[in-house]
């Protein structure tokens, strides 16, 4: 087919990329996991701000900061998603396995260090919240795995394309 790549140019390209393609993968999944937190459980169901240890206006603010940074790494992502398209590189399952990665990450981040360690909010305010923090972490490892086999699968991939040059 005329104007088709090479396969090898195209695996090289992949291969060369496959960092940067990762990364793209795991600033948008950080960010768009982030934002469905921001929305769904600060805004719409109203379980937690980002900072519940001062004042309604506090958590207000906080969660506004929490909100423009998550969409800053989702941006982020996206620039170097096009970056990659447009060295004809994309590589979907990479970026697939990234984002997972990258929204497990945060997800298990929030669930433990915010959640716990730093005491900054719950998730939601009620008797046991035990159930609620076995589900949210329990998505996290889940997401991370998810990610975790593609992008090692990815990076066999990448390996042997470098090999084959």
């Amino acid at each position: 087919m005329a104007g088709s790549p090479d396969p090898r140019t195209l695996w090289a390209a992949r291969g060369t990329y496959a960092t940067r393609t990762a990364w793209a993968g795991a600033l948008f999944g950080m960010g768009l996991v982030a934002f469905v937190d921001e929305a769904v459980f600060h805004q719409i169901l109203h379980w937690h701000h980002f900072y519940d240890r001062g004042t309604p206006a506090a958590g207000l603010v906080s969660d506004g900061l929490f909100h423009a940074f998550s969409w800053f790494g989702t941006v982020a992502g996206l620039f170097l998603l096009a970056d990659v398209a447009r060295r004809g590189a994309l590589w979907t399952p990479r970026w697939v396995g990234g984002a997972l990665l990258g929204a497990g990450a945060f997800q298990l981040y929030d669930g433990t260090i915010q959640h716990k360690v730093l005491g900054l909010h719950q998730i939601r305010y009620v008797d046991d919240v035990l159930p609620y923090d076995i589900a949210w972490n329990a998505i996290a490892v889940l997401l991370l795995a998810a990610g975790l086999v593609l992008v090692v699968r990815t990076r066999t991939a990448a390996a042997w394309a470098h090999v084959e040059r």
